[in-house]
């Protein structure tokens, strides 16, 4: 559709254009004509002339009665522009629409199916690919991603890289943009020069006896220039309290070479493949034809072919940086690159529209557009998450682009048309609905058990055999030991060896069982009923305080057993953190006993908080329950798919024997049920790592449930495929029940 056609209805009407990159002045030609454009909006100039129009501040443009404002941007740059002026221009009635028609100020709804988005599948582009002479691809968005909301999520990373180096330039993010926008006007600007623009207009504070240091000697590839791990207490001072020690010759403190290295490592650290992008790309290179990569960088040739064979990008012709042409795309690249296939039948897959499309359909390539995961994300409503995709926290806003980068991988539609968004696999499942909450629990209990400067911290079987990797991952981020312990414990070996009176047997009755009391018998405490001298059986009795005097008199002997392995545990002086995942607290509660000193609960979720007060137990929960045990949370509707892929791959314990060794129940589960949770763990796993890996040291602690939830909650609505996940079983032979997972999500 032609640009005019878009902004119909405003023919003749005052508008302004938003932007002052050189797509304006393309759009100044197209649109001055049509629209009556009274001048031009920036978010870092208010005044002067580009293209011979003025640059107006937004309050100008309301005293001038501009009715629509027409942002000239990628999609990326028009959210955050929408954020910025979205509010005024909703409550003056202005319209604001992106330079493609689209509405910024009309969040998109929330759908889970995208079957209505005209898409292209993957057999169709190879099909072009086998077509053409000549393949060349779009790296950024294309063949490579990144794990962020936006690139300018890259300069707030640096920012805080150089902030934990001492080294402080005031409105960093700004001033990084703005030079890029300035350089980019009439050319392909280097990484370096937009750094020394920067540094010509920057005011640089530095934090005496900081030292600068590039993380890697060669900048080409990624290098570790993140500071030290460690607590909160490392981070350096408050720029305003060096005020008196600033300088007005940046140069002397970090130079733009230095400032282009660090920029460099740190985005390269976000990057990750789009795998059946990369699988075509492959394809073609095998195949014998030309591919070529074409791409409106900053970065050097030479930077990015020392990380591309590490992101599965190998055997292209060759690698059309911008910045070594001066010219993008949408100036004079693809010309160079028509000059080097002459006569050629020429294919250029991309995700931009005017840059991948309309420029190179201009120069005689034919096109294919794969949406980036941002486009798509956007198309889907960001699935509940806009918020977080608007957050401002670096913490959040990572969260949002893992998230985004996963669900959102591929670009293509499948061949039947049935595009319902959902995880492939149980490794997505856990990577991208579970971690965050299970990470966030770890987070928490870290920052409790340092709080109270606890020394023992028992992870019980079998909930906290992936808690503990995970805290133990934390511990290794800050440098410090794990000196936790795998608690080996189950309600039922608990209640068997911790049972002292009939008030116990009661209560352990009132956990009301699926079966017949001499099931309950035999199930908690081990013992037929059948084999039981008819003496030792009360007929006055019902229920399991029938079997008091055999179940007392088994407790004696196992108590003891259970005794000898919590007396061979590592136990330092002071308190002991107990970690269990959903549960009233009775493990604690035996296990306390039997220990002989206190334990501090430090809970996922506590059930009927009320009625184990009475107990005297001290339990800290992450979601408190509500104390009538009513919660209708997503948290609380789907803690039973957390507790069946938290488990552990060995058998559930049931007793300890005379030496104090485990005596465990046979396995229930098949071998396909473990190594589908374990799947599970292992996304779970590699996310922690990875934000861990590139989230700001001093966020890591950030908890956001309110996004948390929404994330876990998607589980009831995105298309599961995993037929083994799908297979599960929820098992709680302590109650003799057993939920498909089906039933419950």
């Amino acid at each position: 559709m032609d640009s005019r056609e878009l902004f119909a209805e405003y023919k003749n009407k005052k508008a302004a254009l938003y932007g002052l990159g050189v797509e304006t002045k393309k759009a100044l030609e197209r649109l001055g004509t049509y629209l009556d454009i009274v001048g031009l909006l920036d978010g870092f100039r208010e005044e002067g002339l580009v293209y011979g129009m003025p640059v107006l501040s937004f309050e100008r443009t309301v005293e001038l009665g501009v009715e629509l404002i027409v942002v000239v941007a990628r999609p990326g740059s028009c959210r955050a522009i929408a954020k910025r002026i979205g509010g005024r221009c909703g409550s003056l009635g202005i319209r604001l629409l992106d330079i493609r028609g689209r509405d910024l100020l009309q969040a998109a709804p929330v759908v889970y199916n995208l079957s209505g988005l005209p898409g292209v599948s993957r057999e169709t582009v190879r099909e072009k690919i086998r077509e053409a002479d000549v393949i060349s691809f779009d790296l950024f968005d294309t063949l490579l991603m990144r794990q962020t909301v936006d690139v300018t999520d890259i300069f707030r990373h640096v920012e805080q890289r150089l902030r934990e180096k001492g080294i402080f330039i005031r409105d960093f993010c700004v001033k990084r943009l703005e030079s890029e926008k300035r350089l980019s006007g009439d050319r392909a600007p280097a990484l370096v020069e937009i750094y020394r623009d920067l540094l010509e207009r920057a005011e640089v504070v530095r934090c005496p006896g900081q030292a600068y240091s590039c993380g890697e000697t060669d900048c080409g590839t990624p290098g570790a220039a993140a500071g030290r791990l460690g607590h909160e207490e490392d981070r350096p001072a408050d720029p305003a309290a060096e005020e008196g020690k600033k300088t007005d010759s940046p140069g002397a403190h970090i130079t733009a070479e230095q400032l282009a290295c660090l920029e460099w490592e740190t985005d390269v650290r976000f990057l990750v493949p789009r795998d059946e992008v990369c699988a075509l790309f492959t394809e073609a290179a095998a195949g014998g034809k030309p591919v070529y990569i074409v791409s409106d960088t900053y970065y050097r040739r030479a930077q990015l072919e020392k990380i591309l064979p590490g992101l599965g990008i190998t055997g292209y012709t060759d690698l059309l940086a911008s910045c070594e042409y001066g010219t993008g795309k949408t100036g004079e690249l693809f010309a160079v690159l028509k000059k080097l296939v002459p006569g050629r039948r020429c294919l250029h897959i991309g995700d931009d529209l005017l840059a991948d499309v309309e420029h190179a359909g201009k120069h005689g390539l034919e096109t294919v557009r794969l949406y980036s995961a941002m486009e798509l994300s956007e198309a889907a409503g960001h699935l509940g998450l806009s918020g977080c995709v608007d957050g401002d926290s670096l913490s959040v806003r990572l969260r949002a682009g893992m998230f985004i980068a996963g669900m959102f991988h591929s670009p293509f539609c499948p061949e039947d048309g049935d595009w319902r968004l959902g995880p492939v696999d149980a490794y997505d499942i856990g990577y991208l609905l579970c971690a965050p909450v299970i990470c966030d629990f770890v987070c928490w209990l870290y920052r409790q058990v340092r709080r109270r400067r606890i020394p023992n911290v028992w992870f019980c079987a079998r909930d906290g055999y992936l808690i503990r990797r995970l805290y133990a991952c934390l511990l290794e981020g800050y440098g410090q030991k794990d000196r936790s312990v795998y608690f080996l414990t189950s309600r039922k070996a608990a209640v068997r060896a911790g049972v002292r009176d009939e008030a116990d047997i009661r209560y352990v009755d009132e956990m009301k069982y699926s079966g017949s009391p001499e099931q309950n018998l035999e199930e908690r405490f081990g013992i037929c009923a059948g084999d039981l001298d008819p003496e030792d059986v009360s007929v006055r009795e019902t229920g399991l305080l029938k079997y008091q005097k055999a179940i007392l008199g088994q407790a004696c002997g196992l108590g003891l057993n259970y005794k000898k392995y919590i007396d061979g545990l590592p136990v330092q002086e002071g308190e002991t953190a107990f970690f269990d995942f959903v549960a009233k607290g009775t493990c604690q509660m035996y296990i306390q006993r039997l220990a002989g000193y206190p334990l501090t609960g430090f809970y996922f979720l506590q059930l009927e908080a009320g009625y184990m007060k009475e107990k005297g137990l001290d339990i800290r929960s992450f979601y408190p329950g509500k104390e009538d045990g009513v919660d209708t949370g997503a948290i609380y509707e789907n803690y039973y798919i957390l507790e069946t892929l938290l488990t552990a791959p060995h058998p559930s314990l049931r007793q300890f024997d005379g030496q104090g060794r485990p005596v465990y129940d046979k396995e229930t589960r098949s071998l396909k049920d473990i190594r589908c949770f374990r799947r599970a763990q292992e996304g779970i796993l590699d996310y922690f790592r990875t934000y861990l890996g590139l989230c700001p040291r001093e966020e890591w602690l950030e908890i956001h449930r309110d996004m948390d939830d929404l994330l876990l909650d998607l589980i009831h609505h995105i298309r599961i495929s995993d037929r083994d996940f799908l297979d599960l079983v929820v098992e709680d032979p302590f109650f003799n029940r057993r939920t498909k997972i089906t039933d419950i999500i």
